[in-house]
């Protein structure tokens, strides 16, 4: 099947018009590929882990799974508002996405792709 997906979208805040501008720009292939008559898997999400979410949950005095919860709802919601498409909705928080991440990461271990060491360079929260 063609298969394409958004961003995963990052729930530090609510959703505003680039992500409406990235969800509507996905259902316009996933569309056109379906009336092309081609299987289409479209996917979208939320990625709901990193610092800036726990310091928005902080920020309104919630907690940070209650925090998620709320704003990857309101990324849901604007899916439906924009009526797109999409066969899936996948949040990083789900427990099915969680094992996935789990088996992959342990696989790249015992491959030895991932391996301790010592890096040097730039990064901004």
């Amino acid at each position: 099947p063609f298969q394409i997906t958004t961003p995963i979208y990052y729930v530090n805040d609510k959703p505003h018009v680039g992500h409406a501008y990235t969800s509507i720009a996905c259902d316009v292939l996933a569309r056109f590929h379906r009336l092309s008559g081609r299987s289409v898997f479209f996917q979208s999400g939320t990625d709901e882990h990193g610092q800036k979410v726990e310091d928005s949950a902080k920020a309104r005095q919630i907690d940070p799974q209650q925090f998620v919860d709320e704003v990857s709802e309101s990324f849901r919601n604007l899916l439906d508002i924009l009526n797109i498409s999409h066969d899936v909705f996948v949040r990083t928080t789900d427990t099915h996405h969680k094992a996935a991440v789990q088996f992959l990461w342990k696989t790249l271990v015992d491959k030895g792709f991932i391996y301790l060491g010592n890096y040097e360079g730039w990064y901004s929260v």
